[in-house]
């Protein structure tokens, strides 16, 4: 049973940073596209990054690209976002997700195309 587990949420002055973390058990993540989603209040969930743990190859929504990095701890079963430059645009719920099959590729920002979730993590940025 895949359970993924985030933390690392919290509220900050916009500027600041945040790291997220997102811990999976129950399955190695070694070759497993992973994947971070957020959604603020009224709108839809939207993909943020992902990183195909295999080979590292990361994918950037273009409103996070150059503040945001999402990297992997296989040894830890773990995955991060460290959020820099934070605006109070990103306040949202942020959601980490996995595959059960395939590299993330160009649709790595469907929702749909992961097959577990975690509970979330609030960023509020004022």
């Amino acid at each position: 049973h895949v359970q993924l587990v985030e933390s690392g949420g919290g509220s900050v002055p916009a500027g600041e940073s945040l790291r997220l973390s997102c811990e999976v058990s129950g399955d190695p993540i070694f070759k497993r596209c992973l994947g971070w989603f957020r959604q603020a209040p009224g709108k839809e969930r939207e993909g943020v990054a992902a990183i195909w743990t295999a080979g590292g190859i990361t994918h950037y929504a273009d409103s996070v690209k150059g503040r945001f990095t999402v990297s992997q701890d296989n040894a830890k079963n773990t995955m991060y976002l460290q959020m820099n430059s934070l605006k109070p645009e990103d306040t949202a719920i942020y959601y980490c997700a996995a595959r059960l099959y395939g590299s993330c590729g160009s649709t790595w920002f469907e929702a749909g195309r992961y097959n577990y979730w975690g509970q979330g993590t609030q960023v509020t940025v004022s």
